[in-house]
């Protein structure tokens, strides 16, 4: 019985040995929170929430006038002399007008990977996603710079936390070819 019970003992031991796990490996593991997204292709998923709106208006009015009049008159030894009178003016007014305004809202859910890990522990990412209804395709690129206290225990951040992002959506199909001008149209504005 002894020698069974110390077979037993040897082999778990070994067994132990052979399936150990590696500390190093799960140090950035926490027993008490969700794994982050933190090395070079981890998955994350971007909530873009983007909304612009931006309005100018300018007005200008200028203006200037100048008045120059002479006149002359007299008389020599009772003969009239002719009388000489001139006047000059100028006037210049100016006004002008002008005003832009633009507005656009992008909502999406879009999931990206972890490109690059900097020397201060932020992330840069890249991702695109391209959606084909009836043969209008769409794509979305992004990309940018992550910093991890950003990212969220689901691994989730929202594109105002991108530093340096770059968002891009882009279609091509039937609807988008029809919102551009025909090659004749193209032509004759080329020329005027």
């Amino acid at each position: 019985m002894k020698t069974i019970t110390k077979i037993s003992f040897i082999s778990l031991m070994m067994i132990g040995t052979c399936f150990s796990q590696d500390m190093r490996r799960n140090a950035s593991s926490s027993l008490f929170s969700d794994y982050k997204a933190c090395n070079i292709g981890d998955a994350i998923t971007i909530f873009v929430v983007e909304s612009s709106a931006a309005s100018n208006q300018a007005e200008t009015q200028a203006g200037r006038s100048s008045d120059l009049s002479l006149g002359a008159s007299g008389q020599a030894s009772n003969t009239p002399l002719p009388k000489i009178v001139g006047a000059l003016g100028t006037k210049n007014d100016f006004t002008g007008k002008g005003s832009t305004s633009s507005s656009g809202t992008i909502t999406a859910k879009i999931s990206a990977t972890i490109d690059s890990v900097l020397a201060n522990g932020d992330v840069r990412i890249k991702g695109s996603r391209k959606i084909i209804i009836n043969g209008e395709e769409q794509l979305i690129h992004i990309s940018g710079i992550v910093r991890t206290s950003d990212i969220a225990s689901d691994n989730t951040v929202l594109s105002y936390n991108i530093s340096d992002a770059v968002i891009s959506f882009e279609g091509n199909g039937l609807i988008s070819r029809s919102q551009n001008p025909g090659w004749l149209t193209k032509f004759i504005h080329w020329i005027f």
